[in-house]
Parts: C-alpha cells; structure tokens; sequence
C-alpha cells in the first residue's frame, strides 16, 4: 500500500513522526494507568479536636496568658473642653432625631377592667357637673380647673384603651393577657373622685378601689410593686395610700415637707412625676415670632401671694419685688379670669416666677414653659417630670431660695443675662413645650410617651424586687422596707 494518498491534507507526514507520535501516546497512557491504579500517599492524620474542658481555670495561669499577650488598647479620644455640653448636644440628636433611645421591644401594659363606679361614672359626673363654675374651694380656686390640671389618670388611660390602629405611640401596648403584661395599670380617678363625692362617700369609695384591686392574682404575686396608681392631686387617695406604698406611683412631685405624702410613701427610685396640664392656652412657633419684640415686662408673677408650708417664700419675694420697675407681682386665682391675665402676663414677659407653692411645685411652672416665658425657679427640693430625659437648664433658671430673698440679688441677677442666653432659652421653650401637651391621640414625645419612657427605664428594677421578695424566707433576716426611709428627699449619691 506504499504510495497511498490521503488529498484531504495539505501535506502527508513522513512515517517516521507517526511512529514517534504512537510510541508518545503509549507512554501517556501507562502513566495514567499508574497513577490510578498505584496506592495513594497516607494522608496526614488530623490533630484531636479542642477540649472544652481543657480551657484554663486557673487565676494564676490565665493572667500569665494575658500578660504574655495583653490585648491591645482600643483608641479613645481626650474629653471635650465641655463634657457636659457634648453629653446634652448627643442626647438631644437622639432625642429630636428619632432614635432615642431604641428600646427592645414596647412596654406591655395591661389595663384593669375596673367596675364602671371607678371609671365611667366618673368621668360622667365630672361631665355633669363642669359648668357648676361657682363650685370652689377653700382657697377660691374652681374646683373643675384643678380637676383638669391633674387630669393625667385620663389622658394615660384614654390613650392605653383606644383601638390600636389609633394609636400613635409605639413603646408601650396594651395586652389582654396577665401573663403577658409587664405593668398593670389602674384606671382609678382618684382626683375626680375627691373633689366630687361627699366626704364620706369619697372614702368608702377608696376602700372599694383598695379591696377590688388587692384582690386581683397579679397584685398578690408584686405586692403592687408593678402596679401604676395615678395619685397626681396631693390629697387623692389620702386615706388608704398605706396600704398601696410599694405600687408606681404617678405624682405631681416628691413634697418634702411631708404634708401631703408620708415619708417613705414616695421616692424617684419608684414613682414618676408627671407635669400638670397647663391652664394657659400653647404659645407655638408663630406665636413665639410674634411675641418675641412685645416682652417688656422683666418678670411676672400672679397667684396667690400666701401659701403654706414650703409656700412660705412666696410672701418674702412679695416684699422684696413689689414695687420694682418691670415687675410684676399680682394676686390672683385660676378662674377663667386669671387664666386670660395669667396668660397675658406671661406672653409679655421675659420671666416667670415660679416659687413652691404648698408643695414644691405649681401648675404655673408648665403654664410658663408654653408660654414661652423663661421659668425662674425658686424652690430648692423641687423634683422635676422626665428629668432622666429632658435638660431644664436649658429652658429654666434655678434660683436657691437664700439668694432670691436677698435685697436687690435677684433682679440684678435677671438683668444681667446675657440677650444672647435669653433668646437660646426662648427658642428650646418653643422645642421643649411639646413635652407637656397633653392630648389624644397622645403625642410621640408627648407626656404620655414619656411618661411610659419613664416606667420602662424603673422595669428592671421593679422585676428585680418582685422576684427578690419571692425567693427571701420570711422572718430570716431584717428586711429594709419603706419605712426604712428618712423623708421624701432624693439625696445625692
């Protein structure tokens, strides 16, 4: 066959590079043959896997280890000049930003379904009777008005049983099961209640809400200790608080002298102070503008002049301020008169007085707030609403009561401040007025958010003191209880 032709290729290989080409492919294919059919190399054997148990227990040994290896020092900056000005301008971005603070999950709250007779009926009478403006006490001031500055128990619950497609707050919710509640809270209206009933009818009324609600499981387990009991009015509730000291307690303020509330019925540690509604109508954004050129008066004042107890710095600033150029220093009370005066006055002022009144705080510290009139505080053991969240020097002068007796000290001091400072405080008034609005539906960063802001930060503590008291043998040892404390003073630790 020598000769044979394949015309397809362009060039016939010469036979001696097929013979060579046949002899490579020969030797390929015994090499593969090898390497799949020879033994494979032992694999290394891994090492025993790590010992949980072998981890070190021993002081002396791990602080070798971490000694021989510390672990490197994280980069940290120095302190501002301004500590405490860097710390309020961070916490008011996550204030005013929306992200203050992001709590885990909301408050569950579960609301008693109290019998109508504490609630409803109530509300009606209260309802019924507003018109009877000529229904006064002691001191002249209308009964109803004083109904509305302590109206929280409404507002809060008003807010907690609307439907919750309603609902503007996202904190707290209203749960329909006990179990799963992380606060109970009683719908009892304790001020209208005292204001309203007769004298006797008003405490057998008490005994009824006392007995109702230390009957329920929930409270027998605290104790009331996760109870909330709205007792804004001073004399609310008067008769029977003994017996309900260890619930939450919603209050006007801590009252020092003991007049009002019993040392050791209240503390900060427990309870929540909540601003009054205010009598005057909100000084917004437009009236502030307005208003700002028009504020002749230096400071103003009107209320009763005389008070009790801690109330007695009212008549002491009347004789050192009357007659004082840009002053003004009126008696009056809360009707539907002096809230018009009250409210004039405060819009044409640069200062509002706010001494103590029988206790260490008054309704015209919040009427002033909304009126955009700079608080001036004088009341030396006043504690203030939301005070873990909101910075009051920053809209309020405190004054010591000492100093504002002094002849001359205080106006010289007022006419000092800097404009510059004054309109600073002027513009965080208008800011800051949104704290205390009541309203419904109830207002992100309304009082009631920060009310329920308030109550979520006490929680943990309020579990801690439910489960102590349940695992504690009775009798073992001396407990400290309540009555351990001194007074109503939150001390400085």
């Amino acid at each position: 066959m020598a000769g044979k032709q394949f015309p397809s290729l362009a060039h016939a290989r010469p036979a001696s590079s097929r013979c060579l080409l046949a002899v490579g492919a020969l030797l390929l294919l015994s090499a593969v043959y090898f390497l799949l059919l020879a033994p494979s190399p032992p694999r290394p054997v891994p090492g025993p896997l790590p010992n949980p148990s072998a981890a070190t227990t021993s002081f002396v040994a791990s602080l070798d280890r971490f000694l021989d290896s510390p672990p490197r020092p994280a980069a940290s900056s120095t302190a501002p000049a301004d500590l405490d000005a860097a710390i309020r301008t961070q916490e008011e971005a996550r204030l005013y930003g929306g992200a203050w603070p992001a709590a885990p999950a909301p408050l569950r709250v579960y609301v008693y379904e109290m019998p109508r007779k504490f609630t409803y009926d109530l509300l009606r009478l209260f309802r019924d009777s507003y018109r009877q403006t000529d229904n006064l006490t002691s001191n002249g001031s209308p009964v109803h008005r004083l109904i509305e500055q302590h109206s929280i128990d409404y507002w809060l619950w008003a807010d907690l049983i609307a439907p919750e497609s309603q609902r503007l707050l996202k904190n707290v919710i209203r749960v329909q099961r006990q179990e799963e509640a992380d606060i109970f809270y009683v719908p009892f209206f304790t001020t209208i209640s005292y204001f309203l009933l007769e004298k006797q009818e008003c405490k057998a009324l008490y005994r009824e809400a006392l007995k109702w609600v230390t009957d329920q499981p929930a409270w027998k387990r605290s104790e009331g200790r996760d109870h909330i009991i709205p007792v804004h009015h001073p004399w609310s509730f008067k008769s029977v608080r003994r017996f309900v000291k260890k619930a939450v307690w919603l209050l006007p303020d801590m009252d020092s002298t003991g007049n009002w509330y019993k040392p050791g019925q209240v503390y900060l540690e427990k309870d929540v102070i909540l601003p009054y509604v205010p009598n005057v109508d909100l000084c917004d954004y437009k009236c502030a503008s307005e208003t700002q050129s028009k504020r002749s008066t230096l400071l103003f004042f009107r209320g009763r002049l005389k008070r009790n107890a801690g109330g007695k710095i009212r008549s002491n600033l009347v004789t050192e301020l009357k007659n004082v150029e840009d002053i003004v220093i009126e008696e009056g009370t809360a009707g539907v008169e002096g809230k018009v005066a009250a409210q004039n006055g405060m819009r044409k002022s640069l200062f509002c007085l706010n001494p103590a009144g029988d206790t260490p705080s008054s309704a015209r510290l919040f009427d002033a707030i909304v009126s955009g009139c700079i608080p001036v505080i004088v009341s030396d053991e006043l504690e203030l609403p939301f005070e873990g969240i909101l910075d009051y020097r920053k809209i309020a002068l405190f004054v010591s009561s000492n100093d504002a007796v002094q002849p001359g000290w205080l106006v010289k001091y007022l006419r000092g401040i800097d404009t510059k400072i004054v309109k600073e405080m002027q513009s965080n008034l208008v800011k800051y007025s949104r704290h205390f609005i009541y309203s419904s539906p109830a207002q992100p960063l309304g009082p009631e958010d920060l009310t329920w802001r308030m109550i979520a930060g006490k929680l943990v503590n309020i579990k801690l003191h439910i489960q102590r008291s349940h695992r504690v043998v009775r009798e073992s040892r001396s407990l400290c209880t309540c009555e351990c404390r001194v007074g109503n003073i939150t001390r400085l630790l």
